[in-house]
């Protein structure tokens, strides 16, 4: 087998639904809370205080441009916490009052599958749609599951992980 030539490479990062590298803008204006303002909100010493200010100032600014109260924004620390915290949050609350039937799909991150395999055993119906070879869920049967007294339903909209590494001549 002959080599391939010594060809310059560049990885073009294809990944963006997982993670993205962080604007400059958004580094600038995290610094300080990188190098001098780093206490733990919850704390009482005075660098704490100062985190804390500043974490209810961001709460405020979000919750305007989301139209929302303050109270209402949760800061966690990635997305499996949210996916947890909004599935139990809502199963538990609204379940008992407005059906224990969720749907989702076979192709769920695993922070929204192991979940719903939780609240199974608490006596909830998980439905799991079937996909295509695309990867696409089938509306049709989306529409099919809906029920009366049914919660919610949670869909990957994007499929999670895609990676490519692209040889480019420059």
């Amino acid at each position: 087998m002959t080599p391939l030539p010594d060809i310059p490479k560049r990885i073009v990062y294809l990944d963006h639904a997982a993670t993205t590298p962080t604007a400059p803008e958004v580094v600038a204006a995290m610094l300080p809370y990188f190098t001098d303002i780093f206490g733990n909100p919850s704390g009482l010493y005075s660098i704490a205080r100062e985190a804390a200010d500043a974490l209810s100032d961001a709460r405020v600014r979000i919750a305007k441009i989301l139209n929302a109260r303050p109270e209402e924004i949760i800061f966690t620390g990635g997305g499996t916490e949210s996916d947890n915290l909004a599935l139990f949050g809502i199963a538990r609350k609204y379940g008992p009052k407005f059906g224990k039937h969720i749907i989702t799909s076979q192709i769920e991150h695993h922070a929204v599958l192991l979940p719903t395999e939780v609240l199974k055993k608490e006596g909830f119906e998980i439905t799991e749609i079937e996909v295509n070879e695309h990867a696409e869920v089938n509306v049709d049967a989306v529409i099919a599951a809906i029920r009366w007294m049914h919660l919610f339903f949670t869909l990957t909209h994007v499929r999670l992980r895609v990676h490519f590494r692209l040889i480019h001549k420059n």
